[in-house]
């Protein structure tokens, strides 16, 4: 498999392409990327927080409204950043069919998180558990016990064995946290021309012991839900979380 040199920066692929159709009305005309939270979009509250990480170089596969979010964002230089963009067009491709899309974009190594997540997170210590391991992805996990969400996955070691977000089981003491690092060597087992979504991938991952497990016990936060974003609104405000 090949190697990111230590040390290179690495990339942010983020899935921005979403309907947000929990929040709507608001979403109804605007991207979950653009709602505003302090008087700023949500998307630029995520790139400080990459940029604090290390992390300029980003693409946004986009769909939903995604001319908004280009509009706004440009080429990303007047917020710092590097930013690209693929875009999904009119059919859905689902959220690993994105990303295989977004392929001719992507480094040999990259994180993938969604436009809704907010992720305080050591994003360098991901990074080298990574690339101590010969696998094609890696999942961090946080141990939930069904306590902010319904819990998800099973590890086992230092690999994810289960993930399932339809089923559950009393041995699923971890949910996904939001943020996966994968080999661009991965999008091998993406099938082109259908839609294919994230569970799918990591299910072939994890059959074939490819997925790593990082824990962190920082919790997350999102704004893909009423309730998360008016959590997310006040603790930025009461500067609980620094934007």
């Amino acid at each position: 498999m090949s190697r990111v040199t230590k040390g290179q920066a690495m990339q942010m692929v983020v899935l921005a392409g979403g309907l947000g159709t929990r929040l709507w009305p608001l979403t109804d005309q605007m991207p979950k990327s653009l709602i505003p939270v302090n008087g700023r979009p949500f998307l630029e509250h995520q790139l400080e927080l990459f940029k604090r990480n290390g992390i300029r170089d980003i693409v946004l596969c986009v769909g939903y409204l995604g001319g908004e979010i280009k509009r706004y964002f440009g080429d990303g230089s007047r917020f710092g950043a590097d930013i690209r963009y693929s875009e999904e067009g009119e059919e859905l491709l689902g959220t690993a069919g994105a990303i295989r899309n977004a392929e001719a974009l992507l480094a040999n190594e990259f994180f993938l998180t969604y436009g809704d997540s907010y992720l305080l997170l050591d994003y360098g210590a991901v990074t080298d558990r990574f690339r101590q391991r010969d696998r094609l992805g890696l999942m961090v996990v946080y141990r939930n016990c069904n306590h902010l969400d319904r819990s998800n996955v099973i590890v086992e070691g230092d690999l994810v064995k289960v993930y399932d977000k339809e089923g559950h089981t009393p041995e699923m003491d971890y949910i996904n946290y939001g943020v996966s690092l994968l080999r661009k060597e991965a999008l091998t087992l993406i099938p082109p021309g259908r839609p294919f979504t994230q569970e799918e991938l990591y299910q072939l991952l994890i059959e074939q012991e490819q997925l790593l497990a990082f824990e962190t016990n920082q919790r997350f936060y999102e704004i893909g839900s009423p309730r998360g974003l008016d959590e997310f609104r006040r603790l930025v405000a009461e500067g609980v979380i620094r934007p």
